[in-house]
């Protein structure tokens, strides 16, 4: 029984402090959230976040990282450096960094790679534009990014991955996929990953549905059999409402 994840993209919000007091008080709301609760906040945020939740169900993740260890790449967060910050999980591919930062399906996979031979684990951002729906190439561009993030990956290591499916044209926009398109394109993603790992990895596998998610519509969209959770924007910055989603 895959258990349910609720991560929270912050994205380029909060400071420190407001990290801290945003933690203290989501903890108590969250303490007996059957599912994995995750926060993301932004990189300088991580340090603040971490020691908020020490003692709580609360995870940490990052935004994003560099697929190489060190070196000469100004602004950029090599996976060492999260993971002695105390981060377990990093978002990798979101749209908003393919669109605004130029990452593609193949850096995306090289980031990928290093996630998983240090230790983190990656959610994988996977969707398609108003565009790519309207054209029907949804299902084969989804799977396209899919195979491409996930080559090199073992089975053992797709098994603890997450992929996230957000539709860019729902990111940010109060406009939600119905509960069929969403529980349609994870399908298609569990699909996929049976055909690359078989059916014991596609069973394991974690596949958020991201894009508007909220708490007046997570628990319809969490009771699909494909959907094993969220990738929260705007809501993940409200401690009410993500408890909500979090305990969907």
């Amino acid at each position: 029984m895959r258990q349910k994840v609720a991560a929270g993209n912050w994205k380029m919000n909060m400071t420190p402090s407001q990290t801290s007091a945003f933690i203290n008080e989501l903890a108590p709301k969250v303490a007996d959230a059957c599912n994995t609760v995750i926060v993301c906040p932004t990189a300088v945020c991580l340090p603040a976040a971490v020691s908020a939740a020490k003692g709580t169900n609360i995870k940490v993740g990052a935004q994003n990282m560099y697929f190489e260890d060190k070196g000469a790449f100004t602004g950029e967060i090599s996976a060492d450096m999260l993971l002695d910050l105390g981060v377990s999980y990093v978002i990798l591919g979101h749209s908003e960094r393919r669109q605004y930062f130029a990452e593609t399906d193949e850096t995306v996979n090289k980031k990928v790679l290093k996630a998983f031979e240090k230790g983190l684990i990656p959610i994988i951002c996977v969707g398609e534009s108003l565009e790519q729906r309207e054209q029907g190439i949804t299902a084969d561009l989804v799977r396209m990014q899919v195979k491409i993030a996930l080559m090199g990956v073992s089975a053992e290591q797709a098994k603890t991955a997450i992929i996230a499916y957000e539709p860019i044209w729902a990111i940010g926009t109060g406009k939600t996929a119905t509960t069929e398109q969403a529980e349609e394109v994870c399908k298609t993603i569990r699909e996929c990953v049976c055909e690359l790992y078989g059916s014991d990895a596609a069973e394991a596998i974690t596949i958020q549905y991201g894009g508007s998610v909220n708490a007046k519509n997570s628990a319809e969209l969490f009771a699909q059999p494909d959907i094993d959770g969220g990738l929260v924007g705007g809501a993940s910055l409200k401690a009410e409402d993500f408890s909500v989603i979090a305990n969907s």
